[in-house]
């Protein structure tokens, strides 16, 4: 199997028992294969499956989504409704670089969006994420101010999403959706 019809790039050769083969990838949308029997056998050859693209290729989604939001004449014909309900799912699930992606996107969503396309509540685990982060922060004096990537990444979000709301004129609504009762109360008690 190749990418090339003269099968010399990406070129992947399999003979005898089905656990000799092993999964493999191939860029591009062709796939060339040949079979070959030495008649050794009278079995019916072999069988395998092909299928386009990988769902859980993370790096592969992010880049694509990154250059479509980039694009401002794409952008009014993305479901930008229920890309950011994706990605606050990824941010939410993540953890380390893809966690970073996706808030980078979410990120982007935000400053692109012209109207509420987008379930702002929907961010109350990566608020209470930011505020568990940011009451660690102030309570351990011993450490210095640096922030953790992700501690700058939720703040950049929220400043910028803040801002939006704002300008949207439901600022108010978006805190009080955020928020825990509990937290509330702390504050009107403060």
């Amino acid at each position: 199997m190749s990418s090339s019809s003269d099968f010399q790039q990406d070129r992947h050769s399999f003979s005898g028992s089905p656990q000799k083969w092993t999964d493999f990838e191939l860029p591009g949308d062709t796939l060339y294969y040949r079979f070959t029997s030495d008649m050794s056998n009278t079995e019916w050859g072999y069988k395998f499956t092909v299928t386009a693209g990988h769902l859980g290729r993370f790096q592969t989604g992010f880049e694509i989504l990154k250059q479509m939001l980039s694009e401002e004449r794409v952008v009014p014909h993305l479901p930008l409704a229920k890309i950011w309900e994706w990605q606050v799912g990824v941010a939410c699930r993540q953890t380390g670089h893809q966690r970073l992606k996706a808030i980078h996107l979410l990120l982007k969503i935000v400053q692109c969006s012209v109207q509420r396309d987008c379930d702002l509540t929907l961010l109350k685990p990566l608020w209470q994420l930011f505020t568990h982060m940011e009451n660690n922060l102030c309570h351990d004096v011993t450490k210095p101010g640096i922030l953790l990537p992700l501690h700058r990444a939720l703040a950049e979000l929220f400043f910028v999403t803040e801002n939006r709301v704002t300008e949207l004129g439901s600022l108010q609504e978006y805190l009080l959706a955020l928020n825990t009762e509990d937290h509330l109360h702390r504050c009107t008690a403060q």
